[in-house]
């Protein structure tokens, strides 16, 4: 019989306090100086990641990266008031310092009783592993190698070839003054290929990838055989691209990687600070309908080896599958632990930081649509004229205001219900919460993305996950190169 592995909260103790001769004891008494006055809530967060990147190119490493680094943050909220302090040395002075400068914001009045320890724990969504010392350099090259010998093989069209493989190991540890006591061990693995494609010359360039929460065994032959043939496929399809139109049209999206767009026109919308100080379009607004009906629009940090999942937040609250639009209906925003307070309502697991020297915030792990009862066929075959999307680049989206552009790396142009060529340059412009009242048909081919999304706000980046079915969208602007 196999006997069962160390928890995460045993590996993030060991990692995180051990070496430093710091045990839950040292963690209370730094709650007992940070709570020498009345706070309304503290947390420590430990953090240990270790990180490479490499990049191939002409069958030659042009870059490689290597990096480790830890820390520890230390955090004490009164009101809406928040002192924030982060030491990259664990050490018990270190927490000590830290502790004292934080305390200053709390409130005058008499201490505060320090919580029993209670542990939470996570979830266990992927493997416990450490991606960067499974393989050695000579293996993770390889990868790469791989990837590229596959991209050239596909058509004698690719004259260049860019394959990037990245892989973390994060090791977090969450202390809070309630006595809340977590601990996560995160992989996190993705690579990417670049292919520049050349005919009577005019170059293209197509793009794709993958990854998760697992180790480097993931990219089997198969599935780099998979992410080489996209990387062709999209250069080769825009190197028969013609100048997008432009104007106010229907608009398919395709399933899977477009859910970006709902991460950035809605998703963001949706968060609790944002909603909280009034700034959202979707402020004040539960109970009321903000999009058409059939649209339900799931935030889901609890699925296994995404991208976007975590076992606990960094708050060590437990993510959940948050409604937060139901059938066109506004059910509720994602919150993290002091906009939830300061709103009355329960923290939804979506407390996220970049590292140990950043404040949490509320933020997405996997933002998705459900799928209707629409055949995706069905759906293109119903556009006259109009654009679709198959894939995007880059976009932007303004929160209080709701308005987006978004580029896309793969488009068509449709005529009668049937592709007829390819466009280049097509850009949609709109509205979020005006175009969730324009979806007219929903498909009920709901894909995620292959793992490849990384979300920013207020200066963080953080893994997430994007996904939905074929849409079809009225009345979005395209803006073309026609």
């Amino acid at each position: 019989m196999t006997k069962p592995g160390p928890s995460t909260l045993d590996i993030a103790k060991a990692t995180l306090l051990a070496p430093s001769g710091l045990d839950e004891s040292s963690l209370q008494s730094v709650f007992g100086t940070i709570l020498a006055h009345k706070a309304d809530d503290a947390d420590l967060y430990f953090q240990y990641n270790r990180s490479e990147g490499w990049t191939l190119e002409e069958g030659e490493v042009k870059n490689g990266s290597y990096s480790i680094d830890q820390g520890v943050g230390v955090r004490v909220v009164s009101g809406e008031k928040t002192a924030f302090a982060y030491a990259d040395d664990i050490t018990a002075e270190a927490l000590d310092s830290a502790a004292k400068v934080t305390r200053a914001i709390a409130a005058a009045g008499g201490s505060q009783a320090v919580a029993a320890p209670k542990v939470r724990e996570g979830r266990g969504l992927y493997a416990p592993i450490d991606p960067v010392s499974s393989l050695d350099d000579a293996q993770k090259v390889r990868i790469l190698e791989t990837v590229e010998r596959m991209a050239r093989a596909q058509d004698p069209r690719v004259k260049q070839v860019i394959g990037r493989l990245s892989g973390e190991y994060d090791v977090v540890l969450v202390a809070r003054s309630d006595g809340t006591l977590a601990g996560d061990v995160r992989p996190l693995v993705h690579i990417s290929v670049s292919v520049i494609v050349e005919h009577e010359g005019r170059r293209e360039q197509g793009n794709a990838g993958g990854g998760g929460r697992f180790g480097y065994g993931y990219f089997t032959d198969e599935v780099l055989r998979g992410i080489a043939e996209e990387g062709v496929k999209q250069a080769l399809v825009n190197l028969q691209a013609r100048p997008a139109p432009a104007g106010v049209m229907s608009v398919v999206l395709g399933p899977g990687w477009p859910g970006i767009l709902l991460h950035e026109a809605i998703g963001h919308g949706l968060e609790g600070d944002f909603n909280r100080k009034g700034t959202s379009a979707f402020s004040g607004r539960i109970g009321e309908r903000v999009a058409a009906k059939g649209v339900t629009v799931i935030d889901d940090g609890t699925m296994p080896d995404r991208r976007g999942s975590l076992s606990i937040d960094d708050e060590g609250n437990t993510p959940g599958r948050n409604v937060l639009i139901e059938d066109g209906i506004l059910r509720g925003y994602m919150q993290d632990s002091l906009n939830a307070r300061l709103m009355g309502v329960e923290p939804t697991g979506n407390g996220r930081r970049e590292s140990y020297a950043s404040l949490p915030m509320p933020r997405m792990t996997n933002t998705y649509m459900l799928s209707g009862d629409k055949d995706p066929a069905e759906i293109l075959a119903s556009l006259d004229r109009g654009i679709y999307c198959v894939n995007f680049g880059g976009g932007e989206v303004d929160i209080t205001s709701g308005k987006f552009v978004f580029s896309a790396s793969e488009a068509w142009w449709v005529e009668n219900g049937k592709m007829q060529y390819p466009v280049k340059g097509a850009t949609l412009i709109g509205n979020g919460p005006e175009a969730l009242t324009k979806v007219a048909l929903i498909g009920n081919d709901l894909a995620l993305d292959p793992g490849i999304g990384m979300c920013g706000k207020e200066g963080q980046s953080v893994p997430v996950g994007v996904g939905q079915p074929t849409l079809r969208i009225e009345g979005l602007t395209v803006g073309g190169t026609a």
